[in-house]
């Protein structure tokens, strides 16, 4: 009986790992996909406006260019969205260690 606890607490073990892995890739991959969605809804916006396509890029990748400039030279901003990334890091590696503990407290 003591092997199948095992099993559960180690299973659910890599239940966790695997959400808090797909939760800091998400929170990371939105930070790279944020601008490029920017700058596609700029260039549909002005292609309802009627320009063209390619003159709309041009347009719209140096304007989300600038505003991720100014985000860039806010001050504290980049830091504080790096850090709550890394946090996002620390809590689930916590998270999973836990279940060590719990692992050692069910073979004994």
């Amino acid at each position: 009986m003591k092997k199948i606890n095992v099993a559960l607490v180690r299973l659910l073990q890599f239940v966790v790992f695997v959400v808090s892995i797909f939760m800091v890739i998400v929170y990371f991959g939105a930070m790279v996909l944020l601008p490029l969605d920017a700058v596609v809804l700029l260039i549909k916006l002005m292609g309802v406006v009627g320009l063209n396509g390619f003159i709309a890029a041009f347009i719209a990748v140096p304007a989300v260019g600038y505003l991720g400039l100014m985000v860039y030279k806010t001050p504290g901003l980049c830091k504080m969205v790096v850090d709550a990334g890394v946090d996002l890091i620390k809590t689930g590696k916590t998270r999973v260690e836990a279940f060590n503990e719990i692992a050692d407290a069910v073979k004994a």
